[in-house]
């Protein structure tokens, strides 16, 4: 078969980013799936329609209208599942459908097995080899344009000698040390390291079962992937794919073992692709690791395999495991000891551990001067002084870089309550002290 989707799609390669050309499908076997599914497909999208032209129905399968989806609907014709009910036009495309008796009870069949009747899946084995073709490992950060991902932060030219060669490993990070000194925000700037663009199926079939994978909440597309391009350049691509930034993950204290798994739904009796294969292409953020309600030791064991080999193995409510890539970028942000949280053997498996430390005091001033400039409040060198010696020197309080953000913000309410301008000065900085840091 010499179907342009189900081969090696045609990949151009650059230090950030990755093109790829899907042709559209031409006919029912370039999609990779049996007719029966894209049958079957159709007829649930034009029960839960009541009435629908053919080509509404071509846009909600991301399929074209010739060759596919008008012979798909010949066929449900021909069964007497549909009938034809009129036209809005004078094309094949303007004919509108509606199921016969015949056709309802096929479709509630159909939905009792499952309810999607949204874009046409890819298969399972060509969603595969696109990860592969799409690797973060093809990225690469270098020394003279790193800075500029982190520009608007303050960071030592040492911590960046560190970050950059952890992202070109396309591995896993440790983000460690005390809070409130940027871990999550260094993090975020990473995946501004990794850049470029991916391709994201809607669905996945695999094994007879539906996984949904593209989502709005943790995807960008950088493209209108809902019922777009029935004509121009989008037409002659293959829309069960959408172009996406590089996915950037982050999940906190609701992450479970359960979310790492193949999520089924048993109500639409379809699945949702867990974190990690959102992620794949890109980045997954574990932040306050050590917080989730799983213990870290329970993480290790659920992915001793896939930090090490780069696949992984999902399970269906059969009972069959499927494999698939894990080219994920793996950050561990926490605040706590992780001599505490983990083994030397999860440790070992990390590639790179990155201590986040306190500020110097001439970091902490920069920090301060730039939040001052995003404020408007004008900077004052002598009342700078004044908040560290009186403030932390004397009281032997640690400079974290969120400090000057938050004790800022303190001042701007403060001010705005005495109807004055806020300025750097002593009864203001005393009272945003006085509001923020709890007294022990």
């Amino acid at each position: 078969m010499t179907a342009p989707i189900s081969s090696a799609p045609n990949f151009t390669k650059t230090a950030t980013s990755t093109s790829v050309q899907f042709a559209a499908p031409q006919s029912i076997a370039d999609t990779g799936l049996p007719a029966s599914v894209i049958q079957d497909l159709a007829l649930k999208i034009i029960y839960f329609a009541g009435e629908i032209p053919a080509h509404a129905v071509a846009e909600e399968m991301r399929l074209p209208h010739n060759n596919i989806v008008e012979n798909v609907l010949s066929f449900l014709v021909k069964e007497e599942f549909c009938q034809i009910t009129g036209a809005q036009g004078y094309s094949e495309r303007a004919y509108r459908y509606t199921v016969t008796t015949k056709g309802s009870v096929k479709a509630q069949e159909l939905l009792a097995r499952n309810q999607y009747a949204g874009p046409a899946p890819v298969p399972l084995d060509v969603y595969n080899q696109v990860v592969r073709q799409q690797a973060i490992g093809s990225v690469a950060v270098r020394q003279d344009s790193i800075r500029n991902a982190f520009n608007d932060i303050v960071i030592s030219d040492a911590m960046l000698r560190r970050v950059g060669p952890a992202v070109n490993s396309a591995r896993s990070i440790f983000l460690y040390g005390p809070p409130g000194n940027g871990k999550t925000t260094i993090a975020e700037r990473m995946s501004r390291l990794l850049g470029g663009t991916i391709y994201l199926p809607h669905a996945i079939y695999a094994d007879g079962q539906i996984i949904r994978l593209y989502d709005q909440i943790n995807h960008r597309a950088l493209e209108e992937p809902q019922r777009s391009g029935t004509t121009g350049d989008l037409a002659r691509r293959d829309q069960r794919w959408v172009l996406c930034q590089r996915p950037f993950i982050v999940v906190g204290g609701e992450l479970t073992l359960e979310t790492l798994d193949l999520i089924f739904d048993p109500i639409s009796k379809t699945y949702e692709a867990p974190y990690q294969m959102k992620a794949n292409c890109g980045m997954f953020l574990i932040d306050d690791f050590g917080r989730q309600q799983l213990r870290p030791q329970d993480l290790l064991n659920r992915w001793i395999v896939p930090l090490e080999k780069r696949y992984d193995f999902l399970t269906l409510q059969t009972g069959k495991k499927i494999e698939v890539p894990f080219d994920v970028l793996i950050v561990f942000s926490t605040n706590l000891e992780p001599r505490d949280l983990v083994d030397e053997a999860f440790l070992r498996r990390i590639r790179y551990k990155i201590n986040v430390p306190n500020p110097s005091w001439d970091e902490y001033r920069t920090i301060f001067q730039r939040n001052c400039a995003q404020r408007h409040v004008p900077y004052d060198e002598e009342m700078f002084k004044y908040l560290v010696l009186e403030h932390y020197v004397k009281v032997k309080r640690e400079p974290k870089s969120v400090h000057p953000r938050d004790l800022l913000d303190q001042i701007l309410d403060i001010a705005r309550y005495m109807q004055k301008e806020p300025r750097l000065e002593k009864e203001l900085l005393d009272a945003a002290v006085d509001a923020y840091f709890v007294k022990f």
